[in-house]
């Protein structure tokens, strides 16, 4: 297979550039290139309202349609970055393209970073930051019976594990997860590490940096470190993955597939061809980040449909 075009040239740039390694940049460099990566999600959305506020302590981006009213459907965002970079500015396209296109109201939560903040500052706060969020419903004008809990990268892990702390306190359940190219194993077990961790730009150095700073203190074999291999996934709502064709994590996200619908989870899955790691946030040069966008809107708008 081949890789989209627009991807295929900045792969070809990393591989000239003598595939520079992530561990060789300070945090603060690899936290400003996610942001400079930025200039690749195409045009900004300006067709919603974006608010930043502080609620119990924590701080969320709610962006919602233009003068939308009443208790809308709701996604609950957390944003990748490995667990040691990412913020509202790295996603701020995809959150206001996943409102605008859907009609829902999107809240981004800020979460704790390594390697400040080692596990499970991250997994808290996105506990956190979902009890907040279905606290205030009616102050915030969401409806919490179409709540979808979204993520992708290491945001796709934390979607998955604060669901599974969710249904064991029985607090509250979310209509939906959808789960972007989530981080899913520690242990870096998949062979698509083997086959995509070199050459696509985020790099199996990349990803098992970050899990080592996060994770500092914790063993790789922790289930809430490695969610894949849990056995009490029966009780979630139902799920979708998203995966790529070149990315490091593709055969575990297709395996979390195959373990949902084993312990009894309704799942559905789907691989986007050309893709790499990242793609999502990529618009500006890749058809695929486009389609999934209207894929998670449509699903999003209607939980359960």
């Amino acid at each position: 297979m081949a890789l989209e075009k627009g991807i295929a040239i900045q792969v070809r740039e990393f591989i000239d550039a003598g595939r520079p390694s992530s561990r060789a940049q300070s945090i603060d460099d690899r936290r400003r290139g996610y942001i400079a990566s930025t200039v690749l999600a195409g045009e900004q959305e300006k067709r919603v309202q974006v608010e930043d506020i502080e609620l119990e302590g924590m701080t969320f981006r709610i962006v919602s349609p233009l003068n939308a009213s009443g208790a809308l459907p709701a996604v609950i965002y957390f944003h990748g970055g490995c667990f040691i970079s990412g913020s509202f500015a790295t996603h701020d396209h995809q959150l206001r393209q996943l409102a605008y296109h859907s009609g829902c109201r999107v809240i981004a939560v800020q979460y704790r970073l390594a390697p400040e903040h080692a596990f499970p500052a991250a997994h808290d706060d996105a506990e956190k930051g979902a009890l907040i969020i279905h606290r205030h419903a009616p102050q915030l004008g969401i409806d919490v019976s179409r709540i979808t809990l979204a993520g992708d990268s290491a945001g796709g892990h934390l979607a998955l594990v604060t669901a599974l702390r969710l249904k064991t306190t029985r607090a509250w359940q979310p209509a939906q997860l959808v789960l972007i190219y989530p981080m899913l194993d520690a242990t870096a077990s998949m062979k698509s590490y083997i086959d995509n961790g070199k050459d696509y730009i985020i790099t199996e150095d990349t990803l098992l940096s970050g899990y080592e700073m996060y994770l500092s203190s914790t063993t790789l074999h922790h289930p809430e470190a490695s969610p894949l291999w849990r056995k009490d996934f029966n009780g979630l709502p139902p799920v979708h993955i998203l995966t790529a064709e070149y990315d490091p994590l593709r055969d575990e996200g297709e395996a979390l597939y195959q373990r949902l619908l084993e312990q009894g989870v309704e799942c559905t899955c789907q691989r986007y061809l050309g893709g790499i790691h990242g793609f999502f946030q990529l618009g500006g040069i890749s058809p695929a980040a486009a389609s999934a966008m209207r894929d998670i809107a449509w699903r999003v708008k209607s939980p359960g449909q």
